[in-house]
């Protein structure tokens, strides 16, 4: 009879490192038989993979960034990381309750007929696979000792991840790790971080000109937040290349459209001169929807208003220059708080809204790393350190194979 594992997660990065576990474990153990709930957002994640979702899922007037009701009564850490509680107020109105009771009901259901549950993120969870009785491991990939100095774990999760029902706890960096080691949680581990095992290049051409610098634009994915970050990256853009010749690679989801970048170069006083190709002057910023990983590989530089994506670039070692936009993700506190997770990797300029005066300050700090001898050796080092190096789906989605197999 074929094992069943549920996979839990709440949250765009979390459904990726969870169905990159779950893709991996599919290759270790292809008669262990998936299924997923995504609970916050769509999980397109596990639908590209085909994955059976088991309960309700619904995009949020937030987006899916704001952590759902649960995690944010009990564990007050994350209300700092939305500076907009209207947004919270909207994701209530819009049925948050009722879904969350309605995903419970749905987890409860399906994780009778499982061996094991894996719940990525936070509090939330890991409190759906606690209540279910069943064993589940769990993966705190929005938890790390680096914001604070030590992991801030809620109780009612400390509860949980004690139990002998949770049967390995796995951390996104090595320092967590130790850390929650240290504090009795002798089944932690630092095993990889997933994230890191999808940015093999796929030979796309740059068309690069190798005396120059090139400078990866990340706005992010969410929109119309995305849009708004391109443009102040635009204008940074222009201001960097009055002062140094350069080449600009933006990483753009496929939700950003040919359309939005005319309307876009329209505001700014750019024009689009072939598909994904924008030009003001002299500068050019070629956007790509399928060159990701080429372009943090091949770049010496980033410039970043997101999340996950900022991470990665930590992780391969690249400098990181931070600008603020409106939100409701890319804002001060969440940049802010970027860079205690990621450490000297990453610089925020400025602790509002960009403005002219911001952007040009900015411009003169990317100019200043650009030609900074010692320091891509630094973030080389940091980047092992922080975010680790490839291979964790891998490792991961062992122990989940041999937990099933016990």
């Amino acid at each position: 009879m074929s094992k069943r594992i549920l996979f839990l997660s709440n949250g765009h990065g979390e459904d990726l490192n969870a169905s990159l576990v779950l893709q991996a474990l599919r290759e270790i153990a292809p008669d262990v038989e998936t299924a997923a709930m995504p609970i916050v957002g769509e999980g397109n994640a596990y639908r590209k993979l085909e994955v059976p979702i088991v309960g309700p899922t619904q995009k949020l007037p937030s987006g899916g960034f704001n952590y759902i009701v649960v995690g944010r009564l009990l564990n007050p850490m994350n209300w700092a990381r939305d500076t907009n509680p209207l947004n919270f107020l909207r994701d209530l109105s819009a049925g948050l309750v009722g879904l969350t009771w309605r995903q419970i009901q749905a987890v409860r259901g399906y994780s009778q007929r499982c061996d094991l549950l894996f719940a990525t993120g936070d509090i939330v969870p890991i409190l759906f696979a606690y209540i279910t009785g069943k064993p589940f491991m769990a993966f705190l990939v929005s938890t790390s000792s680096y914001y604070e100095g030590r992991a801030v774990v809620p109780m009612l999760a400390m509860m949980a991840l004690r139990s002998h029902r949770c049967r390995q706890i796995f951390t996104r960096d090595a320092f967590t790790a130790q850390d929650l080691q240290r504090r009795g949680l002798s089944k932690t581990v630092f095993a990889g971080y997933p994230i890191m095992d999808v940015l093999k290049p796929t030979g796309k051409d740059l068309k690069r000109v190798p005396e120059q610098p090139m400078i990866a634009l990340l706005p992010g994915s969410r929109l119309p937040e995305a849009l708004h970050n391109l443009g102040l990256q635009l204008q940074l853009c222009e201001a960097i290349a009055q002062r140094q010749a350069a080449q600009f690679q933006a990483a753009l989801v496929p939700s950003i459209t040919d359309d939005h970048l005319q309307n876009l170069a329209h505001q700014q006083g750019w024009s689009l001169e072939q598909a994904g190709h924008l030009v003001k002057g002299e500068t050019h910023v070629f956007c790509h929807r399928d060159a990701f990983a080429d372009i943090l590989q091949q770049c010496s530089l980033a410039i970043g208003m997101a999340g996950t994506a900022v991470e990665q670039a930590v992780g391969l070692g690249k400098p990181v220059v931070q600008i603020i936009g409106l939100g409701p993700q890319f804002t001060y506190p969440f940049a802010e708080a970027q860079m205690r997770l990621l450490g000297p990797s990453v610089v925020t300029v400025g602790r509002r809204s960009a403005t002219p005066e911001l952007i040009t300050e900015a411009a003169d700090k990317v100019i200043s790393i650009l030609n900074d001898p010692h320091y891509p050796a630094q973030c080389l080092k940091n980047g092992k350190e922080r975010v680790g190096e490839p291979g964790g789906s891998t490792q991961i989605a062992q122990y989940l194979a041999d937990c099933t197999q016990a």
